[in-house]
């Protein structure tokens, strides 16, 4: 069972953050040991999924929560729906304006999106925005419908984390230079990661198609967090100095040179594609048939 919402005598601030990797304890454990430093009382829970985390969230047992995009539609719905709000105070420098985009191999026939009807497209996991829902919105706006005009081969890797773990885009590359597929989707950053890293040789693949700009995470805050303990937690990350020695190795960690005020307007494209996956009602509940956390 569940712990009961914290009383007003615990004054420490509580993240929650999602176990997709052994490093989420590192980064956590030296951030709290930096708000130490700035006589900030903060303290994290992790959790095996995003969905449980947005259920603790909302419960007010977490005050903030280290969130995925999606995970940060479901937070927005749900609380609507109960008559309450969440708020996105900050973000990484590194979440802002992501695409994803489609990827054929260079030597095939493959020159347009039109082209890949009656072909096998492949995906990451179910529930990864950059990997999934993002690009394959994408082929919907020109025309092509999942599972009518094209089949999609789904590389379901580390489900409920909603894209953190890349595994399945990283699979689906790879299915791609096999020849299994003849489309992959992927985020572009790591188009160039698997380039780097050789899941996909260099000049070997091209891209025939590219979403809109996207935002990923942010830090999601429930309406019962003290408002007055929000502001400093934001004014303490918002004041991280990419060029103070202490602060450089926690903002690498977690993959940012710099904090950012939180933005809403990027996340329009990711609602759009949720809503036409029937993946979350308007209400924040799970539709996708095929997802389990």
């Amino acid at each position: 069972m569940s712990p009961a919402p914290r009383g007003a005598d615990d004054r420490t601030f509580l993240l929650g953050a999602v176990a997709y990797d052994p490093k989420v304890v590192t980064i956590w454990e030296g951030f709290r040991r930096w708000f130490d430093t700035q006589d900030f009382a903060f303290d994290f829970v992790l959790y095996s999924n995003y969905e449980r985390q947005v259920n603790e969230l909302l419960a007010g047992r977490i005050d903030v929560a280290w969130n995925s995009p999606l995970a940060w539609v479901r937070a927005r719905r749900a609380s609507a729906a109960a008559g309450s709000s969440v708020s996105a105070p900050v973000m990484r420098d590194s979440d802002r304006d992501l695409t994803s985009i489609i990827v054929v191999r260079d030597s095939g026939p493959i020159g347009k999106t039109a082209d890949l009807r009656h072909k096998t497209v492949a995906t990451g996991a179910v529930d990864s925005p950059q990997g999934t829902l993002l690009p394959i919105d994408r082929l919907r706006a020109d025309g092509l419908e999942p599972g009518t005009d094209f089949t999609v081969r789904r590389f379901d890797v580390g489900v409920g984390l909603h894209g953190d773990h890349v595994g399945g885009e990283r699979d689906a590359a790879r299915a791609l230079a096999r020849g299994e597929v003849d489309a992959a989707c992927m985020l572009a950053a790591n188009h160039l990661l698997f380039v780097r890293e050789g899941t996909l040789a260099a000049g070997t693949t091209r891209v025939i198609a590219e979403t809109a700009p996207f935002d990923h995470c942010n830090m999601t805050v429930g309406e019962h967090a003290d408002g007055d303990v929000v502001a400093r937690f934001t004014e303490l990350l918002l004041a991280m100095d990419y060029g103070d020695d202490e602060v450089r190795p926690l903002l690498d960690l977690e993959g940012l040179h710099q904090w950012l005020p939180g933005r809403l307007e990027l996340y329009a494209p990711l609602e759009q594609a949720v809503d036409r996956a029937g993946f979350y009602d308007s209400d924040g509940h799970i539709t996708a048939s095929d997802y389990r956390p």
